[in-house]
């Protein structure tokens, strides 16, 4: 997996000051997305151990409320695979620390809603994120005034909540 980009203080993408690692590659090509540079699977720089490390070097200060994954889009199937052991280590060394994600496929179910999206590593992954932003960005629907998302059609969703109750809850912060 390649990464587009490290942001090491995003106050944009989830809440708080957080670190965010944009992931390259997205099937999906909505128009006017804000990132189509990383639509192409092989933008960017490999995702290495030494990538891993300074993202886990930057969560290390108390202010730091977590980890936001963007991209692209980390739920496709080989972006997934190579998050999945990274996002395992995240949760062991940093507990306290929440996890977001943005996505264009849509969740249900405690999977995604599109099967061809869904692979071995699917619902491991969501079992390990707190709040998932989903849906494709729809540029009619776009608005500057939502929080933490970009089209009306999006959801900001409470993972555990949803698992728990085995319906869609909404993350109201």
């Amino acid at each position: 997996m390649n990464y587009a980009e490290i942001k090491f203080y995003d106050i944009a993408d989830g809440e708080g000051v957080r670190v965010s690692l944009f992931v390259s590659g997205c099937t999906r090509h909505c128009k006017g997305c804000f990132n189509s540079v990383a639509w192409d699977f092989g933008y960017g720089k490999p995702f290495t151990e030494e990538a891993e490390d300074m993202i886990f070097a930057a969560l290390e200060p108390d202010y730091i409320a977590g980890l936001t994954l963007l991209g692209g889009d980390p739920f496709e199937p080989s972006n997934q695979r190579a998050l999945l052991p990274f996002l395992e280590r995240y949760r062991a060394r940093f507990p306290q620390k929440t996890l977001w994600c943005y996505t264009g496929y849509t969740f249900a179910d405690g999977a995604l809603a599109e099967p061809h999206a869904n692979c071995e590593a699917t619902r491991k992954m969501i079992s390990l994120i707190d709040v998932l932003v989903d849906g494709p960005f729809v540029e009619p629907l776009k608005d500057i005034r939502l929080k933490f998302r970009g089209s009306s059609n999006q959801r900001v969703i409470d993972v555990q909540k949803s698992l728990a109750d085995g319906k869609v809850v909404l993350y109201l912060p």
